[in-house]
């Protein structure tokens, strides 16, 4: 399996931005937008915004196809299902037989086709490099996610309005924010006005 470093800016629709790694490409693509309350979030508007983020790193799959409304609605189909899956795994609960469907489907399609340089090290794509086998690449990171070792340690922020979903990779397996710079700093922060308003 290839391994990526991961993480994306993530915008709030009310003002600001901030770093936020999901611990896997499939979770930090889960976050570009979604249904009902969360499409304010929504990033992938057009074809083009879908190739855009797929041709950023950790992935870096600049397309050699241009994708299509059918693979941007294709794409949002396996967004919602990664989303909602880990939020399952997250919660304990069983994962939804609709959006297992979406992620084989997705999975079963070609995947990225990675090359070797002469000194050993990866280099871009194989060629064609198209958006089906991006999103291939997804889903099948998503598998082996939640069928492999990590699977118990895909986690929603502790915080209250927090939805975010990550999967802890640190060693000692203690994650609860989507940052300490967010949500942690906001916790330790509310914490500490409570204990002050505590009569001694």
């Amino acid at each position: 399996m290839r391994t990526y470093a991961t993480g994306r800016v993530l915008h709030d629709p009310k003002g600001g931005s901030f770093w936020f790694d999901a611990g896997a490409v499939c979770l930090d693509f889960a976050h570009t937008g979604g249904e009902g309350q969360y499409a304010v979030f929504e990033s992938l508007h057009q074809p083009d915004d879908l190739a855009a983020w797929l041709a950023q790193p950790p992935l870096a799959a600049a397309l050699t196809t241009p994708a299509t409304f059918a693979d941007l609605t294709a794409a949002k189909a396996l967004r919602q299902a990664i989303w909602e899956t880990a939020h399952a795994r997250a919660a304990g609960r069983p994962l939804g037989a609709d959006a297992i469907a979406v992620i084989n489907a997705a999975a079963a399609a070609p995947s990225l086709a990675p090359q070797l340089t002469a000194a050993g090290t990866p280099a871009s794509w194989s060629a064609p490099v198209l958006t089906t086998q991006a999103l291939s690449t997804l889903a099948r990171e998503m598998v082996e996610l939640l069928s492999g070792p990590l699977s118990e340690r895909i986690r929603e922020c502790a915080a209250d309005n927090c939805p975010l979903v990550f999967v802890d990779t640190s060693r000692p397996g203690a994650r609860r924010w989507c940052t300490m710079e967010r949500c942690g700093n906001r916790n330790k922060v509310r914490a500490l006005r409570a204990r002050r308003a505590t009569p001694q």
